[in-house]
């Protein structure tokens, strides 16, 4: 209990420490509301999994050294990619919305680490091991919509002062996808998983129309997912089993689970496309998550990242330093002397070099596309359009 009470004093702290670029700008935007599962999570797996933490390698040492100081519930060694984006847009770090105490008015965030996007029925139905396998709760995008909804009185009381309020949010829905994938390679070929795609992407879809419709969302960051042929862990777990031919000969990269990313992301831009004409008057933005993330693996050396750029920097005994016996966090794992010059911090998660590069990226698309209504937002209230 007393590492679940530092998590939430950390959290009352950062809500109340300005921004680092926020200096005199006036927001564009007043609140972010995130969904999402451990690239986005800033602090609610040790709490929906409380039972669980005292063996959560997230909870202890060196996660959080490079930024905080100390464990936060986010998975990497310091910042993730929402928490940049909080300090440019010039507001607090979003609040896990389990680990806060306080107000939720500049927004909260609900993602989870290890959720997926459809709910956990789906693979039961197929017979695949999920997270719910393992841990008591169902963590999906539904549930934390459900979470959002129950916490939406305590934001705005009428129609007419919610629709005000979430008109001038932010809301990221994503990323989704990497789990429900992951998961199901477990116990299906990437071919089999390749089916499970539209089902994705039609669940994320719905719920970008449920915030829009039920909710009076305006202004949706939408990111795709990773490249799962790059990552350690799709790396390690396919090692013994792919031939010569399976790998990218210039990144060592695994072609086919890449693949399956750039079909994911395919989809999902196109169903962002039908929902952006049926919805005018509303800002879908797509965050690429899987560009910045290759440009990382082809040129390590132009972003300052070492040449084996597949290895993880915090980890055990292995091939990629990926070890399930010797997760980083245990007594026995060691960490890389400079987490700023990896790709990968413990797996599939990235250390907070990465995260920083991503964000630029995306933020150059939020900013892009938001039309304000002063030139300068020092001269006056800076609102999305819409």
């Amino acid at each position: 209990m007393n590492k679940l009470l530092s998590i939430s004093l950390l959290f009352l702290l950062s809500w109340s420490m300005p921004a680092i670029s926020s200096s005199s700008r006036v927001p564009c935007y007043k609140s972010i509301f995130s969904f999402g599962d451990s690239f986005t999570d800033t602090g609610n797996n040790p709490i929906v999994f409380e039972w669980y933490s005292i063996f959560d390698p997230v909870t202890r040492p060196p996660y959080g050294t490079s930024f905080f100081g100390l464990h936060t519930g986010r998975n990497g060694d310091g910042r993730l990619i929402i928490d940049f984006i909080a300090e440019n847009l010039g507001l607090p770090y979003v609040p896990a919305n389990l680990a806060h105490n306080g107000s939720f008015r500049s927004g909260a965030n609900f993602a989870v680490g290890a959720a997926t996007t459809v709910d956990a029925g789906f693979f039961h139905e197929r017979g695949i091991p999920s997270t719910t396998s393992k841990f008591p709760l169902n963590t999906s995008l539904g549930v934390q919509l459900e979470w959002f909804e129950s916490m939406k009185p305590s934001l705005c009381r009428t129609a007419r002062e919610c629709k005000k309020f979430f008109g001038t949010s932010l809301f990221f829905v994503g990323e989704f996808g990497v789990n429900d994938y992951h998961m199901s390679f477990q116990r299906r070929t990437v071919q089999e998983v390749r089916s499970f795609v539209p089902v994705v992407v039609a669940t994320i879809s719905k719920a970008i129309e449920r915030l829009i419709t039920k909710h009076g969302a305006r202004n949706l960051v939408v990111p795709g997912v990773i490249p799962s042929g790059c990552s350690p862990p799709i790396l390690t777990k396919f090692a013994d089993v792919s031939p010569a031919s399976a790998y990218d000969s210039r990144t060592g990269c695994l072609k086919a689970y890449n693949e399956l990313g750039l079909h994911h992301n395919s989809l999902l831009q196109a169903e962002l496309d039908k929902l952006q004409a049926k919805h005018r008057n509303v800002r879908i933005i797509y965050a690429d998550f899987f560009g910045p993330i290759m440009d990382m693996v082809e040129s390590p050396h132009k972003f300052g990242f070492e040449e084996d750029i597949l290895i993880v920097c915090c980890g055990g005994p292995g091939r990629y330093r990926l070890n399930s016996t010797v997760p980083c966090g245990d007594a026995a794992a060691t960490m890389c002397q400079d987490p700023s010059a990896r790709l990968y911090w413990d797996g599939v998660h990235l250390t907070e070099a990465a995260n920083r590069h991503i964000a630029n990226i995306w933020l150059g698309s939020i900013n892009s596309a938001t039309r304000v209504s002063s030139s300068k937002c020092a001269n006056g209230p800076c609102r999305p359009s819409g």
